[in-house]
């Protein structure tokens, strides 16, 4: 009786491991399926040329365009990383960049273009969450929070940003940035 029960025990025990380990299995496939990688080629190359975390890049493309390379906003908010086709004409200008509107949703032109305009906003804010809600509410309504103290500089209170979809813009982004860095490239 005493052997009987041993076996049951092993048994049971056994069996705990393989679903656990297939439960993280199932985890992490279903995490790498949901955060793809797409287009590394060009998020490596900018985000090294420009200092940009790379987690940080797949998160806002994540975001914006969920990986759609021909994604137009609402907005007219264009391609994988959603830039706005002002922005993009004045980076590719400073930048020598052949901007067309034709190949502004290009993957590569796109993911430069926007890697660009998101190191120049770390640069000039210094914090993640402050330059992600200029990114997406524009810098204007940000130094204009920052100036009515509505948000601090630091990005200590972010959650005051007074435009729901950049609160909630601002929020994914950050979370999805830790699921890659944490989970994706840990």
């Amino acid at each position: 009786m005493i052997k009987k029960l041993i076996q049951i025990i092993i048994i049971v025990f056994i069996f705990t491991i393989i679903i656990s380990i297939f439960t993280e299995n199932a985890k992490s496939f279903l995490i790498k399926l949901i955060y793809k990688i797409g287009y590394s080629e060009y998020v490596e190359e900018f985000a090294e040329k420009y200092n940009v975390e790379k987690e940080l890049i797949y998160a806002i493309i994540k975001v914006e365009s969920n990986f759609d390379e021909n994604a137009v906003s609402k907005s007219n908010a264009k391609g994988l990383m959603q830039i706005m086709t002002a922005t993009a004409q004045e980076i590719a200008d400073k930048y020598g960049i052949n901007l067309t509107e034709e190949n502004i949703t290009d993957p590569k032109i796109n993911i430069e273009i926007g890697t660009i305009y998101i190191s120049q906003l770390l640069e000039k804010y210094n914090n993640k969450q402050v330059a992600l809600a200029a990114y997406n509410a524009g810098q204007g309504n940000v130094n204009k929070w920052i100036t009515q103290e509505t948000i601090k500089s630091d990005g200590s209170d972010i959650e005051n940003i007074p435009f729901p979809e950049t609160n909630m813009y601002v929020r994914k982004v950050m979370r999805d940035y830790n699921i890659y860095k944490d989970q994706i490239f840990a």
